[in-house]
C-alpha cells in the first residue's frame, strides 16, 4: 500500500517531533481524526507527563487527550528509535535566534538526523519551525539526502509553518488555514493530502521558500505595526492630552484601510520578536539591508527600557526612589490569559529593573506559578489587599481577564499601566494610575499627596 492509500483510509502512522505549543496540538487533532501518532521529544518531563496521561498546553483539552493516551492512539517517545515505523513526520522544533541575533537552526538540524537514521520510501516529512527562506531545501535536504533516497521520487519533503496563536478560543490547529510548499510538485500534494485530513483549509504554494517567506511576512506585519504604534505611543507621552489608545480605537472606526494594533511594554512569545532578526540574516546573503524591518525589530525590543523610564519618572515625581521602593509586577507571561513566558518583555523589566536596583521585587501571575530571572526564583504571590499597599509601584505588564483592576488601583499606590487596562477606572483613583502612551504622565502630585 503506498503512502497516499494509506493517507486516505487514516492507515499511516504519524510522527511529530517536539511536543509543545505546536506539536502536541498537532498530535492531538491526527489522533482525534483516528491516527496513530508517535510523539518525539527529548524533554522528558514532556514525555513522562503524557504517559500518565497528564496535560501542559492550555490549548489541548486535557479529558479528550487523556483519553486518546490511554487508548494509545498517542505514544510519547524520547528518541527516533521508532521513525521508520511512521509515515509522515512533522517537525515542530524550536527555532531561536542566538545572543547575537543570528538563527540557531540547530533544533532542525538535529531533527533531521535523527529522521535520516529510519528515512525509507514513502516517508512524507514536513518542516513546520519558523524559519528563514531556503532552510528546508540548503539545510533540511541535504542531510536527509544522505540516506541516497530522491526527494520527490523515494521519499517527499515539504514546509507548512505553524500558525498557533497561544490562549485564542476562536482559532485553533483545526480551523486555521495553512499554506504548504514542496520541495516537488508531488511533495507539495502529498502534503496538502495529509494536512487535509485535519486543518479546514489547506492552500498550496509554489516551493518551499514562498511558504517560508509567507511565515515571515505574517509576522514582521505585525512586528513592523507594533512598532509603529509603540514610537507613537512614546510621542503621545510628552503631549499633555492625546492618548494613544483613543487615537487607535478612533483609527479602527474607518471601515477600510486601517488595522489596529496596540502599544506595549515590549513583544513575546516566539516568533514576532525573532522572525525580523531571521530576514534580515538571511538577506545579508542577497546583499540587501532590510533596515525598515530592523528598526522596528529595535523599536520594540527598546519597550521595556522605555517601560524602565517611564517607572522610574513616576516614582521620582511622587518622591520615591528605585533603589528603596518595592515593585509587583502583574503578569510575566508574554501575552494575556495564557502561562506561555517565552521572550516576555515582563521578564526583560524584571532584569532591568534588577540591574539598576529595584531588587525588592514580586510577582504575580494566575497562569505562571513561578519564573526564574536574575538567577532566582520568583513565586507568584496571592494578590490581596495587603500586598497591595504594602508594595511602592504595581507595574501591570500583561493585563489577564482574571484581574480585578479597580481592586488594584483601590489598593495600590502607584500603577504603572503598559497594556491600558486601567481606561475605565474611577475618576478618583486617576491620580494613582500611569498609563503607557496615555498623554497624561507629566502629572505631578501636590504635596499632600507625597
Amino acid at each position: 500500500m503506498n503512502l497516499r492509500e494509506k493517507i486516505s483510509n487514516k492507515s499511516a502512522k504519524i510522527g511529530v517531533i517536539g511536543l509543545g505549543y505546536v506539536g502536541l496540538p498537532l498530535s492531538f487533532e491526527y489522533a482525534q481524526a483516528g491516527f496513530h501518532v508517535i510523539g518525539i521529544d527529548n524533554d522528558m518531563k514532556k514525555i513522562n507527563a503524557l504517559r500518565e496521561g497528564e496535560n501542559y498546553i492550555d490549548d489541548v483539552d486535557s479529558d479528550k487527550l487523556k483519553k486518546l493516551l490511554l487508548a494509545g492512539k498517542i505514544e510519547a517517545e524520547s528518541d527516533y528509535s521508532r521513525i521508520a515505523e511512521v509515515d509522515v513526520i512533522f517537525i515542530c522544533v524550536p527555532t531561536p535566534f542566538t545572543i547575537n541575533k543570528e538563527p540557531d537552526v540547530s533544533y532542525i538540524r538535529d531533527a533531521g538526523e535523527g529522521i535520516l537514521n529510519g528515512l525509507r520510501k514513502e516517508h512524507l516529512v514536513i518542516l513546520k519551525s519558523t524559519t528563514y527562506p531556503e532552510t528546508t531545501e540548503k539545510l533540511l535536504l541535504p542531510v536527509l539526502q544522505q540516506s541516497g533516497l530522491r526527494v520527490g521520487e523515494d521519499f517527499y519533503l515539504a514546509f507548512s509553518p505553524e500558525r498557533i496563536d497561544p490562549g485564542n478560543k476562536t482559532y485553533t490547529t483545526a480551523n486555521t488555514p495553512v499554506v504548504v510548499g514542496g520541495v516537488t510538485k508531488q511533495c507539495t500534494e502529498m502534503a496538502v493530502a495529509v494536512s487535509e485530513l485535519v486543518i479546514s483549509k489547506v492552500v498550496p504554494l509554489s516551493n518551499t521558500k514562498a511558504a517560508e517567506m509567507t511565515k515571515l511576512l505574517e509576522n514582521i506585519f505585525r512586528s513592523v505595526n507594533i512598532a509603529l504604534v509603540n514610537e507613537l505611543a512614546q510621542l503621545c507621552d510628552r503631549m499633555e492630552g492625546v492618548d494613544m489608545w483613543e487615537v487607535v480605537d478612533a483609527a479602527a472606526t474607518k471601515p477600510f484601510g486601517f488595522m489596529p494594533f496596540y502599544p506595549g511594554p515590549g513583544i513575546g512569545g516566539h516568533c514576532i520578536l525573532v522572525d525580523p532578526y531571521y530576514l534580515a540574516w538571511k538577506a545579508k546573503e542577497y546583499d540587501f539591508h532590510s533596515n525598515f524591518i530592523q528598526m522596528a525589530g529595535q523599536t520594540n525590543e527598546n519597550m521595556p527600557y522605555y517601560v524602565l523610564d517611564l517607572i522610574i519618572r513616576s516614582l521620582s515625581i511622587r518622591g520615591g526612589a528605585i533603589l528603596s521602593s518595592k515593585f509587583l509586577m502583574l503578569g510575566v507571561s508574554f501575552k494575556k490569559n495564557v502561562d506561555d513566558v517565552r521572550n516576555s518583555p515582563a521578564l526583560k523589566l524584571m532584569e532591568l529593573l534588577h540591574a539598576r536596583g529595584g531588587k525588592n521585587l514580586i510577582i504575580n501571575d494566575p497562569y505562571v506559578p513561578e519564573v526564574y530571572v536574575n538567577n532566582k526564583t520568583y513565586k507568584s504571590r496571592e494578590l490581596t489587599k495587603d500586598l497591595l499597599e504594602n508594595v511602592d509601584c504595581v507595574v501591570i505588564a500583561t493585563a489577564h481577564d482574571k484581574y480585578d483592576i479597580d481592586f488594584i488601583a483601590t489598593h495600590a499606590k502607584l500603577v504603572v499601566d503598559t497594556r491600558n487596562a486601567t481606561k475605565s477606572i474611577r475618576a478618583e483613583l486617576q491620580n494613582k494610575i500611569v498609563r503607557l502612551g496615555h498623554g497624561s504622565n507629566t502629572y505631578h502630585p501636590t504635596v499632600d499627596e507625597h
